[in-house]
């Protein structure tokens, strides 16, 4: 396994670590998850995130590279903006889901999945075809770091001349903090007020980073956070995990991701399949689900059935900790995607209803 820089650290806190992507990386601490989603919710938590991929499309072809291998409309971003997009085949199915940044006009940077950097970099390369760009694979050279919770922006701002509070959602800022040169992105993955530090360098910066966090934080009574609640707080706000919600099987449309799927911008990796998905309408469409059973989590990979047969497959659930209940989201026909609409899921030889519910759940 791979292990990023923050590693040794993780470990002297006594994270718990698992394998995910190809990386070792703490999914909890010893206060455990629910006790880490709720520092998040209510102060702010440091996420080591350093297993995504970054790649630079540099170039007089850049945006036009970006505007065929990613279905938003890049020619809408300026200098210091993000946009949330996704790449798909010419199927329309999803090949990942990512965060497009405009550096400059021929310069644009794609944050992909960790557990997708290997794919996603052949699929970019595949389609480097007649452009003129450099692609470059930055993944193992770039240290990721989400700072997230209400308390983020003054933590952070101790030790960085940029202000923040003039950085918008989804835009960035090149700067320093701690003294080490980075991106600092209003980005983040918990439906919090949260910053993505994107910097480089070797241990020593690592450490004035890291360090300089829990210094900075300490009033505000930060702590180190790992994948589980990252999970847990993405889906109490209904954000897609490839792997689980949209895959190499399903298009955006069903995913609810039209939102991001710009067909009018012209010809795209998928624009043909999707636009014929959108014309003939779709068959079934991503749901939120509310169990009425208690004490009954649908997880991901349970069966959904209507009226005795299977029709769906639950893609992601989970307690819901802020509420106080379990919830999840799950492919359903369109005959039962209406708010309202009652399935069963089937769990170790059972049936369990669940009520169809407005999404996201906060």
């Amino acid at each position: 396994m791979k292990k990023t820089i923050f590693n040794e650290m993780h470990k002297k806190l006594n994270a718990k670590m698992v394998e995910f992507a190809g990386f070792e990386l703490p999914i909890q601490y010893p206060k455990g998850i629910i006790y880490e989603h709720k520092l998040v919710r209510e102060k702010v938590g440091i996420f080591d995130v350093t297993h995504m991929g970054e790649f630079d499309v540099k170039g007089k072809d850049a945006l036009a590279f970006v505007q065929k291998i990613t279905i938003n409309d890049a020619s809408k971003l300026f200098d210091g903006k993000v946009q949330y997009s996704a790449m798909c085949r010419p199927s329309g199915f999803i090949v990942d889901d990512l965060l497009v940044y405009r550096i400059s006009e021929d310069h644009f940077m794609l944050v992909v999945n960790g557990a997708n950097v290997d794919k996603d970099w052949g699929w970019c390369v595949e389609n480097n075809v007649g452009f003129d760009i450099t692609l470059e694979d930055h993944s193992d050279q770039i240290h990721l770091l989400a700072v997230q919770g209400p308390n983020s922006m003054k933590t952070i701002q101790k030790l960085t001349d940029t202000d923040l509070s003039k950085i918008e959602y989804y835009a960035f800022e090149m700067g320093k903090f701690a003294g080490v040169d980075m991106i600092l992105s209003r980005t983040g993955y918990t439906g919090e007020l949260g910053f993505e530090l994107y910097f480089r360098g070797g241990i020593k910066e690592a450490e004035a980073v890291w360090n300089g966090l829990f210094t900075a934080g300490e009033e505000f009574d930060i702590e180190p956070v790992g994948l589980g609640c990252r999970d847990s707080l993405r889906l109490e706000k209904c954000y897609m995990l490839y792997g689980n919600d949209i895959d190499e099987t399903t298009n955006p449309l069903e995913a609810g991701l039209g939102w991001i799927t710009k067909l009018a911008k012209g010809t795209f990796n998928g624009s043909d399949a999707i636009a014929k998905v959108k014309e003939n309408g779709l068959t079934r469409k991503l749901v939120g689900l509310n169990p009425t059973t208690d004490k009954f989590i649908p997880r991901h990979g349970y069966k959904i059935f209507i009226d005795g047969k299977e029709a769906g497959i639950v893609t992601s659930g989970n307690m819901c900790p802020t509420l106080n209940k379990p919830v999840g989201l799950g492919y359903v026909p369109m005959s039962h995607a209406a708010i309202g609409s009652v399935v069963e899921i089937e769990a170790r030889g059972k049936f369990f209803t669940a009520e169809v519910v407005k999404t996201p759940f906060m």
